[in-house]
């Protein structure tokens, strides 16, 4: 089951703020996006808000199928 579609939206920040998100993403590994969804859902967290958890998409590659069907079978 594919994950529900993000909400996209046009955000103008400060380039030094956007600089800070940036270093601090790249220090956890994330993207700038992931960064700011990550740093939102903790200020709603602190302030009381109750927010559904992420949808989580699987890692990784596909399992095989069970009859084969490798794009190699000819």
């Amino acid at each position: 089951m594919a994950a529900p579609p993000k909400k996209a939206f046009p955000l103008r920040l400060d380039p030094a703020l956007y600089a800070a998100i940036e270093r601090s993403a790249a220090s956890d590994l994330r993207s700038v996006n992931a960064q700011v969804e990550c740093l939102l859902r903790e200020a709603l967290s602190k302030r009381g808000v109750k927010l559904a958890e992420p949808v989580q998409r699987k890692r990784g590659r596909p399992p095989k199928n069970a009859t084969g069907g490798g794009s190699n079978d000819r």
